[in-house]
């Protein structure tokens, strides 16, 4: 095996991955700019609730929430971690400026070209909205901002983008988001609930076939960032729902016996035929689960904002 240079985060989270004895790659590096427009094309699939239930709590709720996160005229900060396009935020966000809230909103968001787009669109569509985006991997962010104004904290977390976690990872980010902030900030987290097992295939396995393209782009991105040679024509998604434990896996799996270089490593990798490789978790969650994460991490639930088929959850929690 080849001698193994100084290694940027990418190529190490893609080689320890793809050498381990199950194969896995990193969610987190599906959202290049292609990956994130990919995704915007499946929030609008008519298959995937996920987006038009939250967007329904946060149409007919957004009053419900802005009484729930403001303190009096206490000014805050409106933190909002992987922010994409702001879709849902901009009922909130149009409603709290029109209340005169106090605050500034700063998303944060692993797309440079998602975040200049939303910063636009924001400046024209709400031009009196105090702003300002941040770039970059949202835990790496929050280290950063850690202790960054001393004013008071409200954090989104939407999209149920905490699913994609597995129980380690909730753990480390809850864990995180403790140490984040102080007693009187809150957290509002979008969680997926369980429902029949049938809506949510059809949601992660679309016919539309935009869910394998974005999975297919995750290995483009290794050809064009590290000069990979993967075939994408050799791969095939397979998606596959546990109603016990609420998860949903991703995997693409080799169609034959292969072999992929990464020019950037300078490594190869033997694919058998068949064999999986773990792209994504989908969790679903039940209230029950919910309520026993905040608690064993420091916040209280506050408030759960329901759409009205009881399919999505936005929890507010309080830290205590």
């Amino acid at each position: 095996m080849e001698k193994l240079t100084l290694l940027s985060e990418i190529e190490t989270d893609t080689f320890k991955g793809l050498s381990a004895k199950s194969k896995y790659l990193l969610p987190k590096y599906f959202y290049d700019d292609i990956g994130s427009g990919i995704f915007q094309d499946i929030m609008k699939m008519p298959e995937y609730y996920l987006t038009d239930c939250e967007l329904e709590i946060f149409s007919t709720k957004k009053k419900q929430i802005t009484n729930a996160i403001k303190n009096g005229d206490t000014s805050f900060e409106l933190i909002e971690l992987g922010s994409g396009d702001g879709l849902k935020t901009k009922e909130l966000l149009n409603y709290l400026v029109k209340s005169s809230a106090s605050f500034k909103y700063i998303p944060i968001d692993i797309s440079k070209k998602a975040n200049n787009e939303l910063v636009k669109n924001l400046r024209q569509e709400i031009p009196g909205l105090n702003l300002e985006a941040k770039t970059g991997d949202y835990f790496q962010v929050m280290k950063q901002m850690n202790g960054y104004s001393g004013i008071r904290k409200i954090i989104l977390f939407l999209g149920s983008n905490i699913g994609n976690f597995t129980n380690n990872e909730i753990d480390l980010f809850l864990n995180q988001l403790a140490g984040f902030t102080n007693k009187g900030d809150k957290v509002l987290i979008g969680f997926d609930l369980k429902k029949s097992p049938e809506v949510i295939m059809k949601a992660y396995n679309d016919q539309h076939g935009n869910t394998r393209k974005f999975n297919l782009n995750h290995l483009a991105r290794l050809n064009k960032e590290l000069y990979a040679d993967f075939n994408l024509g050799n791969f095939e998604q397979h998606t596959k729902y546990n109603p016990v434990t609420g998860e949903v896996k991703s995997f693409l799996v080799s169609k034959t016996d292969q072999t992929v270089r990464i020019g950037a490593i300078g490594q190869s990798f033997r694919f058998k035929k068949w064999e999986p490789v773990f792209m994504e978790l989908s969790r679903k969650f039940d209230l029950e689960t919910i309520e026993n994460m905040a608690q064993e991490n420091g916040f209280k639930v506050e408030q759960h904002f329901t759409d009205k088929r009881n399919y999505f959850v936005d929890s507010l929690w309080a830290r205590e």
